[in-house]
């Protein structure tokens, strides 16, 4: 069995409006999707990457509490809003839009909004990571590593939020970037499965999620709530 399809995501509506509860109990299953050692040696910018946060027990090692309680700390924020008035905060929209009329000139840096913004560009990063492993995508030279996959994802959700250090930083630390093999059977709960069938579940998994993510992005363009700001 997968973890993925364990905790997948819903089917967005027409409307792609986001529910804010059934979004909230799928995301706080993001850590534990990555809940292994696999790749306890790959530390990168552990301290920086807020938007590394969906990653970080599989990242591993002591130091990367600091990133789980970050993810943590940002869907904190979120559901925190949104048990202050559930019918009111029906969707992740609702809260980003009340925000914006409570807070005015400091938003949208403050409060769900922000953790928001930063929790999607980590979500974005699992997503490419997921779907260049789905696609095949690898080192002709090295089959078995993630270096290209991770590179990739980093490269199109982050590097432009990270100033130099940071960039560098990463680029250092990729080299403790693990195997293809480990991280997919970790994925397949420790079980000895074919490739294959465990980037079947990747994709089945993506499905939704990816959908989810585009709607995120799509409502921050929308309401001109991104930020661009480097860490």
């Amino acid at each position: 069995m997968s973890l993925l399809l364990d905790n997948q995501f819903k089917e967005l509506p027409p409307d792609k409006a986001i529910d804010t509860k059934l979004f909230l109990d799928a995301v706080s299953h993001i850590p534990s999707f990555f809940g292994t050692c696999v790749m306890k040696s790959f530390i990168f910018y552990c301290f920086a990457l807020k938007c590394l946060l969906s990653l970080s027990d599989c990242l591993g090692s002591n130091v990367f509490s600091v990133i789980k309680s970050d993810i943590n700390g940002n869907i904190m924020k979120i559901k925190g809003v949104y048990l202050k008035d559930p019918a009111k905060y029906v969707s992740l929209q609702d809260i980003v839009e009340a925000e914006r009329e409570a807070h005015a000139a400091e938003w949208p840096k403050v409060g769900a909004t922000l953790a928001l913004m930063w929790l999607k560009r980590g979500l974005r990063f699992i997503q490419i990571l997921l779907q260049s492993l789905a696609d095949g995508e690898r080192d002709e030279n090295n089959p078995n590593l993630i270096r290209v996959n991770v590179t990739k994802a980093y490269e199109q959700a982050l590097k432009k939020y990270h100033g130099w250090i940071v960039q560098k930083i990463f680029n250092v630390a990729l080299h403790a970037a693990p195997y293809k093999s480990n991280f997919l059977k970790a994925l397949s709960k420790g079980e000895e499965v074919k490739e294959e069938d465990c980037l079947i579940n990747v994709r089945q998994f993506l499905v939704n999620y990816t959908a989810t993510v585009d709607a995120i992005y799509e409502m921050y363009t929308n309401l001109n709530a991104e930020l661009d700001y480097t860490v």
